[in-house]
């Protein structure tokens, strides 16, 4: 059964703001473990050259790799659930590319929930600029004296 497109909104909708929560929580969290005092101190004074600040920035490219993996993850297994993709890998994989904004094409996904999709790759395109922001925010604070 073929969902209505006011379902398949208000669904993609929700799933939205789902993930751009979780992706405001973990910058949230990802800047509170990397804004002590201590820490910030020991940046100021770090090259950005230096196995510290190599390790830094390291640190928050995994960290926000992880972050949208994570959003990825939960398109993929709700394309499962809705059965809009038969099996794990085509999940994954249209999730991946809806996400990135490659979007090859919407054959990988049943008619019924494109939209859905659609949603993906509007959110991906918003939440890998705010990402980077955050991490040429994060960058700035690594002095280069």
């Amino acid at each position: 059964m073929q969902p209505h497109l006011f379902t398949q909104f208000v669904v993609s909708s929700i799933m939205l703001v789902i993930c751009v929560a979780i992706h405001g929580l973990g910058l949230f969290s990802l800047n509170r473990a990397l804004h002590s005092e201590a820490s910030i101190e020991r940046l100021e004074h770090t090259d950005p050259l230096s196995r510290r600040g190599a390790i830094f920035t390291l640190s928050i490219v995994v960290a926000l790799i992880a972050l949208h993996g994570i959003e990825i993850w939960l398109f993929a297994v709700f394309y499962l659930v809705v059965g809009a993709v038969a099996n794990l890998e085509q999940a994954l994989y249209f999730s991946t590319i809806s996400y990135s904004t490659v979007g090859y094409s919407d054959m990988h996904i049943a008619i019924e929930w494109r939209l859905t999709g659609a949603f993906e790759s509007i959110m991906g395109v918003i939440l890998l600029g705010w990402s980077t922001a955050f991490f040429f925010r994060m960058l700035s604070r690594i002095d280069s004296h």
